[in-house]
């Protein structure tokens, strides 16, 4: 079971151009400009991706690699070698924190460091093995300054439960890292039927599906009674390969957002807090920063991702009070 296939959630490439200058409109959705400053735009806080690999001389994410490793075939297993040839790796690290240069794109949490894990060839295929040796070494990864990932990207996945990566899984949590997975492209456009794809139906991971930019639900998206959240996943652009950018749209495309925002709400709350955060807690805030958009549990989970969500209440409320008094 363990030498079973796991594949990239299947994805759409809308459009590649060779430059542009935005912060995307998904990361604009999420409020993330809005905490940027509060946040330290998630500076210090390290995230792996598990994916194709990443290309490291991308002019928007040079600057943030902290790190990596090749657990694939390719390059004949040159375990230092962790280049994305495929283009997947590249555009998922993008929007969890392209740097804020000037050019580009911006991402999530533009000063968050990647560990890049190249677990899937360029054919976007791999084994379980690989993705389970992936999550072992990010947990167990420590950098110069001794910095701890605390959060996993995984927009991967297959029809198999497999134990050993559910213990993967369960044991990263267990050491207070974050595992956000896309929850799968099987979707039927149909609410009350569902599809399962694994890590992405496992209870310990955050199963992010998609929304468009208009907040409506994507027709691809996998619906099942584990979805945490959504996100955007619709035309998403974001770094590619050669130093290029892309529009790519699946609810891989979605997951890299709740990636970064992990990484603001990292700084942000242990801030507020003045101490560590567990998994479970910085969950907590991230779920208490969702909006519902009306439909199904089972298609929106708690709802589309707001980091402003909080203030925005407070601004309502003391608007409000100051009304009331007047009147």
């Amino acid at each position: 079971m363990i030498e079973k296939q796991v594949k990239l959630i299947p994805y759409t490439v809308q459009s590649i151009v060779e430059h542009t200058n935005e912060t995307p409109v998904g990361v604009k959705l999420v409020q993330a400009p809005e905490i940027w400053e509060k946040s330290k735009y998630g500076d210090g806080v390290v995230v792996a991706v598990i994916d194709t690999g990443l290309d490291t001389g991308h002019p928007d994410l040079k600057d943030r690699i902290i790190g990596g490793r090749n657990f694939t075939t390719d390059y004949r297993g040159n375990e230092a070698q962790y280049e994305d040839n495929n283009g997947h790796g590249t555009h998922v690290a993008g929007t969890i924190a392209a740097s804020l240069n000037q050019q580009g794109v911006a991402g999530v949490a533009p000063k968050a460091q990647l560990l890049g894990l190249k677990a899937l060839t360029g054919t976007g295929s791999g084994n379980y093995q690989w993705i389970i040796n992936a999550i072992n070494y990010a947990v167990e990864w420590r950098g110069e300054q001794n910095e701890k990932v605390r959060v996993i990207c995984m927009s991967l996945g297959g029809p198999e439960d497999v134990s050993e990566l559910h213990q993967a899984i369960q044991n990263a949590v267990a050491q207070n890292i974050s595992v956000v997975v896309a929850a799968g492209n099987e979707g039927d456009g149909q609410e009350e039927t569902y599809e399962y794809a694994y890590p992405g139906a496992y209870n310990e991971v955050i199963s992010v599906g998609a929304v468009s930019m208009d907040l409506q639900l994507a027709p691809f998206t996998n619906t099942h009674d584990e979805i945490d959240l959504v996100a955007p996943g619709v035309e998403v652009m974001s770094t590619y390969p050669d130093n290029k950018y892309a529009k790519l749209s699946g609810t891989s495309m979605a997951a890299p957002h709740i990636a970064g925002a992990i990484a603001l709400l990292i700084n942000l709350c242990e801030k507020e807090f003045n101490r560590s955060l567990s998994e479970a807690e910085i969950y907590a805030q991230l779920i208490r920063r969702t909006l519902p958009l009306g439909f199904r549990k089972s298609s929106e989970g708690n709802g589309f991702l707001k980091l402003n969500l909080l203030d925005q209440i407070t601004e309502r409320m003391n608007m409000e009070e100051g009304t009331s008094s007047v009147s």
